[in-house]
């Protein structure tokens, strides 16, 4: 599974979290932050997938979207 959604694709799946999975992303960010320590993001998304029930797409765009403000990268 990739995390490299095209910029237009990862910004249209940010803004559909809150209506698909009925969480606002802090919510999600603070699953991440509780939940196993995996030191790679792939492992991170497949773990909020497979644990939530998320489709891997939304999966990894939250977990891209953490690494990116976690980091200070406000794209």
């Amino acid at each position: 599974m990739s995390l490299n959604h095209s910029p237009e694709t990862q910004t249209k799946l940010i803004a559909r979290v809150p209506t698909i999975t009925g969480r606002e992303l802090p919510e999600w960010f603070q699953a991440i932050d509780n939940g196993p320590s995996f030191s790679r993001c792939d492992e991170r998304a497949n773990w909020l997938a497979d644990e939530h029930g998320l489709t891997h797409g939304y999966a990894a765009a939250i977990v891209l979207e953490h690494e990116r403000r976690r980091r200070g990268h406000l794209f």
